[in-house]
C-alpha cells in the first residue's frame, strides 16, 4: 500500500479527531474526517473510495456497529477498524463478526495505531511468497491465501479480547498452530501455554489430568499433583478434540468458564484462575448436539467466537510455499541437502486431495527428503479410481490395473480393509467402548481413535463399508 492511502476518520470528539489526524497526516496519509457515522455514510454515497476506516463505536445517532454494518454492505472490501474508549468485549465480539479488521482501545499510542494501520494496509507489502510466521519453537503459521490471512487477521483481533474461541476445521489443518498464534498475539503471550487432547488421555484419568487431586483421591494417589489448569494459571489452555471430553466432564468445565474456580479430585478446597481456553476440534456440530456427545450449554459458552479452518484442498495456491516451507525446516532437522521440488512433482501436488491436510503433506514431504525418488513420491500422489485422490476403494482388479499401484497398492489397500474390519468388529462386540476396544485389539486408546477417524468408522450397525482417507 503506498503512503498516499485514503482513511475516513469518523469520531464525535473534536479534539480526538485532530488528535488522530495529525498522528496520521505525520505518515503522510490523506485524511478525511466525518463526526458522524451518518456523515462517513454520505461521504461513501457521494464516491469516496477509503482504503481504511477508522470509526469510533459510541457516537450520537447511528452508533459505530451500525455504521460498520452500512459499511460492509455499501463496500464490503473496505477495511474497517473500531475505536472505543472501553474495551467493551460484547462491542469487540460483535464488531468482528460484522466484519471489523481490528480495534483500538483509547487512548492508544501511535505505535499501536502504526501495528494497526500497517497490519490492515500493509498486505500489498506481503512478498509472492506469502506470509511465515513463527508462533513457538519450530511452529510456523503460513498465510498465503486469501482465507488464511483472513483468519490471521481475525486471529489477532479476537487475541487482545479474553474470551473463549472455538478452533474448528478437518484433522490436520493446523488448529493447533492457530491457537498458538492466538496465544502468541495475547496479553497472555509471555505466559504459559498448555495443550490437553481429551482423545488421548483415558476418560476416568482426564479429570484428574485437568484439575489435579489430593492425597487419597483414588488409588494410587500418594501424593498431591496440581492440574493443568493450575499450571496453566494467566496463560492460555488449548482443549484439543474437545468432543472426545466426557458428558460428566464437560459439565465442570462449564463451570470452570463461569466462576474461573474448581476443586482438585479428593478436595473441597476452591482453586481460583485466570485461563484463557481454546477448544479445538473436528467432530460435526450439530450432530454432536443432537446427540448429547457435545453439551449444548457448554458448546454456547465455547463458541463466544468461531474460527473455521480450510482444508488444504481450498487453499490450495498454498501448496508451492507449503512444501518450500517444510522442505527447507526438514533438510535442516534432518541434515540433508534439499531435494529439488520439479514442476511435475508440483503439479502432482496441486492436482492431489490431501485428505490428511498439513500432516499428511508433511508426512508425504518427509518420505520424500528420506527416500530421494521424485518418482515414487510423485507416483504415491497418482489419483485412483474413486477420484478422491487418496481412497481404497473399487473391486480387487480395478485397483491390481492402478498404473501407481500395482502389487503394493493392492497390498496397501487389503490390509486397510481388513484392519478397518477388525476395528469394527472390535467397536461393536464391546458396544463402543473404545477403550475396551483399544485392549481387544492391543493398541492404545489414541490410536484406536485415529484409526476410527482415519476409516471413517459411525457409529452405526449398518455400516460396512470403509475408506481409508484422513
Amino acid at each position: 500500500m503506498s503512503e498516499t492511502a485514503k482513511i475516513l476518520l469518523v469520531d464525535d470528539e473534536p479534539a480526538m479527531l485532530r488528535y488522530i489526524r495529525t498522528l496520521l497526516e505525520v505518515d503522510d496519509y490523506k485524511v478525511e474526517t466525518a463526526s458522524t457515522g451518518e456523515e462517513a455514510l454520505q461521504r461513501l454515497d457521494k464516491g469516496m473510495e477509503p482504503d481504511l476506516v477508522l470509526l469510533d463505536v459510541l457516537m450520537p445517532g447511528i452508533d459505530g456497529l451500525e455504521t460498520l454494518e452500512q459499511i460492509r454492505h455499501k463496500r464490503p472490501g473496505t477495511k474497517v477498524v473500531m475505536l472505543s474508549c472501553v474495551n467493551d468485549t460484547k462491542k469487540v465480539v460483535q464488531a468482528m463478526r460484522l466484519g471489523a479488521h481490528d480495534y483500538l482501545t483509547k487512548p492508544f499510542q501511535k505505535a499501536e495505531l502504526d501495528a494497526v494501520i500497517d497490519q490492515c494496509l500493509g498486505q500489498g507489502k506481503t512478498p509472492p511468497g506469502g506470509e511465515v510466521e513463527e508462533v513457538a519453537d519450530d511452529v510456523f503459521f503460513i498465510a498465503a491465501s486469501p482465507a488464511m490471512r483472513k483468519i490471521r487477521s481475525q486471529a489477532a483481533l479476537v487475541a487482545h479480547v479474553d474470551i473463549p474461541v472455538l478452533l474448528l476445521g478437518e484433522s490436520g489443518t493446523g488448529k493447533e498452530v492457530l491457537a498458538r498464534l492466538i496465544h502468541k498475539l495475547s496479553a497472555r503471550a509471555h505466559r504459559t501455554f498448555l495443550k490437553v487432547n481429551c482423545a488421548a488421555v483415558p476418560a476416568d484419568l482426564l479429570e484428574s489430568e485437568l484439575f489435579g487431586y489430593e492425597p487419597g483421591a483414588f488409588t494410587g494417589a500418594t501424593h498431591a499433583k496440581p492440574g493443568k489448569f493450575e499450571l496453566c494459571n494467566k496463560g492460555t489452555i488449548l482443549l484439543d478434540e474437545i468432543g472426545e471430553m466426557p458428558p460428566a466432564l464437560q459439565a465442570k468445565l462449564l463451570h470452570v468458564l463461569q466462576d474461573q474456580q474448581f476443586s482438585r479430585l479428593g478436595s473441597r478446597s476452591i482453586i481460583k484462575v485466570d485461563v484463557r481456553i481454546l477448544a479445538a476440534t473436528n467432530i460435526d456440530i450439530p450432530q454432536a448436539l443432537a446427540t448429547k456427545r457435545l453439551r449444548e450449554d457448554l458448546y454456547y459458552r465455547l463458541n463466544a467466537f468461531t474460527l473455521q479452518l480450510p482444508p488444504l484442498r481450498e487453499r490450495k495456491e498454498e501448496i508451492p510455499i507449503l512444501l518450500k516451507h517444510f522442505m527447507s525446516r526438514m533438510a535442516e532437522q534432518y541434515a540433508r541437502p534439499q531435494l529439488p521440488l520439479s514442476p511435475p512433482l508440483l503439479e502432482a501436488c496441486q492436482r492431489h486431495n490431501w485428505p490428511g491436510n498439513l500432516r499428511e503433506l508433511n508426512n508425504f514431504l518427509k518420505r520424500y527428503l528420506i527416500l530421494g525418488d521424485e518418482n515414487l513420491a510423485a507416483a504415491e500422489l497418482q489419483p485412483r479410481h474413486d477420484g478422491n485422490g487418496g481412497g481404497a476403494h473399487g473391486d480387487s482388479a480395478s485397483r491390481g490395473s492402478e498404473s501407481s499401484g500395482g502389487l503394493k497398492s493392492l497390498a496397501r489397500t487389503a490390509k486397510d480393509e481388513a484392519e478397518g474390519e477388525a476395528i469394527r468388529q472390535a467397536l461393536e462386540q464391546t458396544n463402543w467402548n473404545r477403550k475396551q476396544a483399544a485392549g481387544l485389539l492391543q493398541i492404545s486408546y489414541k490410536a484406536l481413535l485415529y484409526k476410527i477417524r482415519q476409516y471413517r468408522i459411525a457409529e452405526t450397525k449398518s455400516h460396512h463399508k470403509l475408506s481409508a482417507g484422513a
